[in-house]
């Protein structure tokens, strides 16, 4: 199931209570009235642990946000960089790399 498609149902089922008509990949959020301040508050706690992500106060803006897609694209971006990430410290891990105080992390 896509990322879009995951959050688009929790929408529909947790804050529209099946009203799915109401939803559109780039209607606002907000002009549109589909989330308020308690809405976003339960679809960010669901985003973060539903994809195991860390959304930063800084990050909660509306060119993240206000609609499905950028939502959707945001949640993918995000998900992307922790793959890189882990790939990293995957790589750091398994090579061992020297930390600048004379330690190698091994």
């Amino acid at each position: 199931m896509s990322v879009q498609h995951e959050i688009r149902n929790y929408i529909i089922d947790k804050i529209l209570f099946g009203d799915a008509g109401r939803i559109d990949p780039d209607i606002s959020f907000q002009e549109s009235g589909i989330l308020d301040s308690t809405g976003f508050l339960e679809l960010i706690a669901f985003i973060e642990e539903r994809f195991g992500i860390n959304i930063a106060d800084e990050e909660l803006v509306p060119e993240h946000l206000d609609t499905l897609r950028k939502m959707s694209s945001f949640v993918e971006r995000k998900l992307a960089g922790g793959t890189v990430m882990r790939s990293i410290v995957d790589s750091i891990t398994a090579n061992g790399v020297e930390t600048g105080n004379g330690i190698c992390a091994e």
